[in-house]
């Protein structure tokens, strides 16, 4: 999928007018200039040449260098978008997520009632609305208007933005071997205590079984020690997520946080009131199908209260869908929420890969392609093995 994905890329940019030669030059140069430029842009091989050692460099995790000056790697621009992305997408999530499933699941309680159909009435209109029309009302109104929320940029300009946390290491007392026999007591007192749960959960001890598990558990203590170790020669560790919200509790500043959350609630609110009406839909249908099932009549007939049965019993059934859902979502908001990100001003993935389009940046365009791939396949295998692990019908 992704040599597909890449490859329909690497000839549609191509194919489109625009020359990133031209962008070099406030006005035409001359020839001999202009043949430099494409020499060290690598554009004066044959395209098929141009292709393969593009995959190649994808073979070597290498993305290639940007098209425009000054030519940084092209995986150090994306990964410098990507948090704010990603913490645009989670924050979306969870307030699609959160709306979506409490209205699909009071409107199935409702059926056919008027607030049944005020509740799908919204989940139509939320997602209909263009979501560039929706973040503009919401400035009007919250930003311009009230002036309760910033409209633009991700942290204020005169702040300094969060760092994170940075842990000063004590100096090694010795070497690898001293490390991972000073973790002998603290290995074997966990093994005990495992030993001693599974004696009590009457689990049986076969012998393969045994081994296996004991070699796991030494290849953990080693990786273990390995890694407090590394930490303990290092000296000191900085820890960064590159989340402003999660960095600003890590430095323990309420004020960043408080401005982090602020400026991230408009498009965060945006992309989630958009996202809303699909899971409104998705999770009313699948209660309905579910509270009509004889599992749900028979933990009536027991007498158990209504939101014991709907929260406890037919939602647990009918959330796969909406589990699988979430996947898809959550990977198309990593590939980048261009027209939000553009509206508030956002510095993410998608405003980068608008920019890169603006500047006829092929390498910068093919790569993030490829990364957005990788998420949405990664996504996709999460969400296929969170499935099997809640529904035990497909284990079988």
């Amino acid at each position: 999928m992704i040599i597909l994905l890449l490859t329909l890329v690497f000839l549609v940019i191509r194919v489109l007018p625009g020359d990133p030669v031209l962008l070099h030059f406030e006005r035409r140069a001359d020839p001999e200039a202009m043949a430099e430029v494409r020499r060290e842009l690598g554009m004066d091989k044959p395209l098929i040449n141009q292709y393969f050692d593009y995959l190649m460099g994808l073979l070597r995790g290498d993305l290639g260098r940007s098209m425009f000056k000054p030519y940084e790697p092209v995986s150090q621009q994306i990964f410098s978008a990507f948090p704010a992305t990603l913490e645009l997408a989670i924050y979306s999530m969870i307030i699609a997520v959160a709306i979506g499933v409490l209205l699909g699941v009071r409107s199935s309680r409702s059926y056919n009632k008027p607030i049944d159909h005020s509740i799908r009435a919204f989940g139509i209109i939320t997602y209909s609305i263009p979501v560039f029309f929706l973040g503009m009302i919401l400035q009007l109104v919250f930003s311009r208007g009230l002036g309760w929320f910033p409209s633009l940029n991700r942290f204020p300009i005169a702040m300094e933005s969060p760092h994170g946390l940075t842990l000063y290491l004590s100096p090694p007392t010795g070497g690898f071997i001293s490390q991972l026999l000073l973790s002998c007591p603290a290995g074997f007192v966990s093994l005990g205590i495992c030993i001693i749960a599974l004696r009590r959960k009457r689990v049986k001890f076969w012998r393969k079984g045994f081994l296996i598990s004991l070699s796991a558990f030494f290849l953990g203590w080693l990786v273990w020690a390995l890694i407090v170790w590394y930490f303990k020669c290092a000296g000191g560790l900085h820890i960064s997520t590159g989340l402003y919200t999660i960095d600003s509790l890590l430095e323990a500043n309420a004020t960043k946080f408080i401005q982090s959350v602020r400026y991230l609630f408009l498009p965060s609110l945006t992309l989630g009131l958009i996202l809303c009406g699909i899971f409104i839909r998705l999770t009313r249908n699948n209660m309905l199908e579910t509270l009509r099932l004889d599992f749900v009549t028979a933990a009536r007939a027991r007498g158990l209260k209504e939101r014991v049965v709907v929260y406890s019993y037919a939602f647990r059934n009918a959330f796969l869908p909406v589990l699988t859902m979430m996947g898809l979502q959550f990977a198309t908001l990593l590939g980048g929420a261009v027209l939000t990100e553009t509206t508030f001003a956002w510095p993410g993935l998608g405003r980068y890969i608008v920019d890169r389009i603006n500047f006829r940046d092929y390498t910068a365009i093919q790569g993030a392609i490829v990364v957005f791939g990788l998420f949405v396949a990664l996504v996709s295998l999460v969400v296929d093995i969170l499935y099997a692990y809640l529904d035990p019908r497909i284990r079988l």
